[in-house]
């Protein structure tokens, strides 16, 4: 049999796959339904998507429903993507299709349209470049260096890009400042800093821009229930409420795990808690090697779910609101600490999903990026951070919120942590603000302890959705057909 630690999205892809090459799965869950981060929220008659709001290779959700004729997740391809409010009055629209979004570019920024599709296109060939190596193969592996993709790298280093900054790269494609904030935006969709992290995450726009971002017809929430209803057609059994107390180890081998007090015999263990709780509490036997204890965790977030009176035509599904100094935003967060003018992003479901609204109404997923928890006072920190953003709302986008809000809640580090597991509240486990990070992530498989195998978003290739679902394809690669 084959435990699996954790019902997040890399934990249920990874039972999904296995159960279908004929192995028993048992999925022990500590709360009280499945997703981890990609959970959603119920608040006097709103329905809110808790975590991950942007949906992009499809086709690795796709891998996983193939087979089944009742599949009940649909999505659609977003022509707007994003919309993008600067602090001097520019609304940017970033529209999906590379030609429309380049045409905007040169209409509304001072940049031209043949640098945005030399850079798109750069980004695309960063990705074709790296993918295989960097994202679905059980890297670091010697042999993995020994591929026609491996050899395209070392004899064009310089195309990986990972001895300059993000910033630095689209420093050299672009001249205004607001496209340059607009590509170092992507950093952030692994919880990295762009005046830090390496030119390689240029790659991130291809996934919205070359390939498409999608909507799920039911919601963000609907990948998970989805993919839980084809486990358990597969035989999988989720066990909720489960607290997983160890690993059980003998003779270097997995033996199985204690839950809530008691055994569970197992020839596997698939764990997908953060790696850093995982070795401290489940695995304190078995040391995190040097390399990867010093490791910095990625940003976290603050989330304010506000069901809106009113509907707000200026605002799409996915909205963003930039900060003046995109530098000094990431400059507080190293120091433990939020800008007093954070960028602000809004995600308004509703949009497309009437029934996540009562009339008359829309419900906003209000997030800004902001440090792991460190000991901050976090309701302090929270409160500032509100009227901050309420403030910044009434600015650029002309909605007096404080007057509007009729139902409320929010998500911060600390919750984050007590809910999910993850170290200190962090998003994406460590971060990639130096160019060996790609190195640093811990693999898929124990070089120590046979029988055990890691997924999720602290582990390789990193966080977000579509990286969680590959470090399930990758631990599925580990295991035969019975």
């Amino acid at each position: 049999m084959i435990s699996t630690i954790g019902a997040g999205i890399g934990g249920i892809a990874s039972a999904v796959r296995l159960a279908r090459k004929g192995y028993q799965v048992r999925v022990f869950e500590q709360q009280g339904k499945p997703g981890g981060k990609l959970n959603e929220l119920r608040v006097n008659g709103f329905r809110f998507d808790a975590g991950p709001s942007l949906f992009t290779l499809p086709q690795l959700v796709d891998e996983l429903l193939a087979g089944s004729n009742t599949s009940a997740l649909s999505y659609q391809k977003l022509e707007l993507i994003t919309r993008y409010f600067y602090p001097d009055g520019t609304i940017l629209n970033a529209w999906a299709e590379p030609e429309r979004f380049a045409e905007e570019v040169a209409d509304k920024l001072n940049d031209k349209r043949t640098d945005v599709l030399r850079y798109l296109k750069e980004s695309r060939e960063l990705y074709e470049l790296t993918a295989n190596t960097f994202v679905y193969s059980p890297f670091p592996q010697l042999k993995n260096f020994f591929t026609l993709q491996s050899l395209k790298l070392a004899m064009n280093p310089k195309k990986l890009k990972a001895f300059e900054t993000m910033h630095e790269v689209n420093c050299k494609f672009f001249t205004d400042f607001r496209t340059i904030q607009f590509f170092d935006r992507y950093a952030t969709y692994n919880g990295s800093n762009p005046y830090l992290a390496p030119g390689t995450l240029t790659m991130i726009p291809h996934l919205e821009h070359n390939i498409g971002a999608y909507f799920p017809n039911a919601g963000m929430y609907a990948i998970t229930t989805e993919l839980v209803r084809i486990a358990e057609g597969l035989g999988v059994e989720f066990v909720y409420n489960a607290h997983v107390d160890k690993i059980d180890i003998r003779n270097g081998r997995v033996v199985g795990i204690k839950v809530n007090g008691s055994g569970v015999e197992s020839s596997y263990v698939v764990n997908n808690t953060d790696i850093f709780t995982a070795y401290q509490t489940l695995l304190n036997e078995v040391p995190l090697t040097s390399r990867l204890a010093v490791q910095q965790p990625s940003s976290s977030a603050l989330i304010f779910y506000f069901g809106v009176k009113g509907s707000h035509p200026q605002l799409d599904v996915h909205n963003i609101l930039f900060t003046s100094d995109y530098f000094s935003e990431f400059k507080a967060m190293e120091q433990g600490l939020i800008s007093d003018d954070p960028t602000v992003y809004i995600f308004i479901t509703s949009k497309r999903i009437i029934t996540d609204a009562p009339d008359g109404h829309e419900n906003w997923f209000v997030m800004i990026n902001v440090p792991p928890n460190t000991g901050q006072n976090w309701e302090e920190l929270r409160l500032k951070a509100r009227e901050a953003i309420l403030a910044k709302v009434k600015r650029m986008v002309g909605i007096d919120l404080a007057n509007l809000v009729v139902a409320e809640e929010y998500l911060d580090p600390l919750r984050i942590e007590h809910r999910t597991g993850s170290f200190r509240g962090s998003l994406y486990g460590i971060s990639s603000n130096n160019r060996m990070a790609a190195f640093n992530r811990h693999p898929n498989r124990s070089k120590n302890v046979k029988g055990l195998y890691f997924v999720g978003g602290s582990v390789h290739p990193g966080g977000g959705i579509p990286l969680c679902l590959a470090s399930a394809k990758i631990v599925d690669n580990y295991f035969k057909t019975l």
